[in-house]
């Protein structure tokens, strides 16, 4: 399988000319499976060059792609609004993620759309959407085999495990340690991957100061991954 990183950074986009190298949008993944099957992770302000990247790449040939989001937080999927094969008929998506409390999946998606907080709602996005609900659980699409578990982070965030093309992927955001069976479950996600993407939003200096926020820092996922 093929990996692009659109958008790495956490909370905000940072489009400042000192982050430049790792760029500055927020979390997206895109993944190529060897048979052309295309696969989302987050939908950051980093799915925005993804879908200008998607157009001119299939023309006006159908696009389709599922869309495996870890958590709700903004930063996650504040660039679905901007996503422009979205807007076109002929396209389709199917949003993968956990409810949360009462809500659906698509509730959460829909209402960032909602009056007064954007123009326009998810009805004028014309592409054939729909929205599924897993949980930690293992499950086969198309060749792609995915596994997913709860990550330690404020309302909840799914960390994934994808096995495909007989490599491993971990894609593990937003996840603070410190709780003895949430360590562990990352550390079975994560075991015999090839690639592990982790957490690593502060400094462990900056760990002290940040407690409860739900993040983790580079010390932690070196322990994970050896």
């Amino acid at each position: 399988m093929q990996l692009r990183f659109w958008g790495v950074r956490g909370s905000t986009p940072t489009p400042t000319a000192s982050n430049l190298r790792y760029g500055g949008n927020t979390p997206c993944l895109e993944l190529r499976t060897k048979s052309g099957n295309l696969f989302i992770l987050d939908c950051g302000t980093g799915i925005r060059p993804l879908g200008h990247a998607l157009e001119k790449e299939f023309g006006k040939k159908p696009i389709k792609a599922r869309i495996f989001l870890t958590h709700y937080h903004w930063d996650h999927i504040q660039g679905i609004p901007f996503f422009t094969p979205l807007y076109h008929p002929q396209n389709q998506f199917l949003f993968h993620s956990y409810e949360f409390y009462d809500g659906s999946v698509q509730q959460a998606l829909e209402e960032q759309m909602t009056d007064p907080y954007f123009p326009v709602d998810m009805s004028t996005m014309r592409a054939h959407r729909h929205f599924f609900k897993i949980e930690q659980e293992r499950i086969a699409y198309d060749e792609l085999v995915l596994r997913s578990t709860r990550l330690n982070h404020p309302q909840g965030c799914l960390g994934y495990r994808i096995e495909c093309d007989g490599k491993v992927l971990v894609y593990a955001t937003d996840n603070e340690p410190g709780d003895r069976a949430g360590d562990e479950a990352v550390r079975r996600l994560a075991d015999g991957a090839d690639t592990l993407i982790y957490d690593a939003q502060y400094t462990p200096e900056e760990m002290k100061r940040y407690r409860a926020w739900g993040h983790s820092n580079w010390k932690e996922g070196v322990r994970i991954a050896t």
